[in-house]
């Protein structure tokens, strides 16, 4: 192989990689405009949830107990470095486990655990947090849902947790957690540039049958549609 052929070679892929992160851009930036409608339900919207951001990643917060749902029961206060059962919501997210367990701050980043996150190279963990009072602000919008809407939520937030042999959530033993009220588990499915955090939260809006974007990799993306 001639040089000039090795280097046409070189541009091509270097060519392909950059067309592929130009239309990536566009995708996230485009397909979040696009509105999917909440669904129509003719029963009272009684249930509070709570779509909550720290700037990057996007929990669903919902009540800890009702009458349909008892989290406390499958993600046991006990599993918090605090062990206080007055929490009142409870916030879940999917993301990468590596993300969630090795990178405590973006200065920790490492470009090992991006790549794999980024090419479905790694695992996934859910990541949830107790919470004793939940306040509207830029950063979290308060949506009320029906019942019927929260049993399809609460089914979809489920199914994304793997579970033991008898049917348990498996907590993830780790001190990197991010205070004192939180916990990881194990999850089902993997991670990509693709299917982010925020992804998953935006499905799980639409499992409830509430405003999403048709697709997002961001929170903006999300929070777009409930300003």
């Amino acid at each position: 192989m001639t040089v000039k052929i090795a280097l046409l070679y070189v541009l091509k892929t270097i060519g392909i990689i950059l067309g592929i992160v130009a239309l990536y851009v566009i995708m996230a930036l485009l397909l979040p405009l696009i509105e999917v409608s909440a669904d129509h339900t003719t029963q009272p919207k009684d249930i509070p949830i709570y779509i909550y951001t720290n700037g990057v990643h996007t929990d669903i917060v919902m009540p800890v107990k009702n009458d349909l749902q008892d989290w406390s029961t499958k993600i046991p206060f006990s599993n918090t470095k605090s062990k206080s059962t007055d929490y009142n919501y409870i916030g879940i997210g999917w993301g990468d486990k590596g993300f969630y367990l090795d990178t405590p701050t973006w200065a920790d980043l490492k470009f090992s655990t991006a790549f794999k996150a980024a090419f479905w190279l790694s695992d996934s963990a859910m990541h949830c947090s107790y919470y004793k009072t939940m306040k509207e602000a830029e950063d979290c919008k308060m949506i009320m849902i029906s019942r019927d809407q929260y049993k399809d939520l609460v089914k979809f937030v489920e199914d994304k947790f793997d579970r033991d042999q008898n049917g348990n959530f498996i907590l993830i033993p780790t001190n990197a957690v991010y205070d004192v009220n939180d916990a990881f588990y194990d999850a089902k499915g993997k991670y990509s540039f693709l299917n982010t955090c925020n992804t998953w939260a935006n499905d799980a809006l639409k499992a409830a049958g509430q405003k999403a974007a048709w697709w997002t990799p961001s929170d903006v993306g999300i929070f777009r549609h409930y300003k």
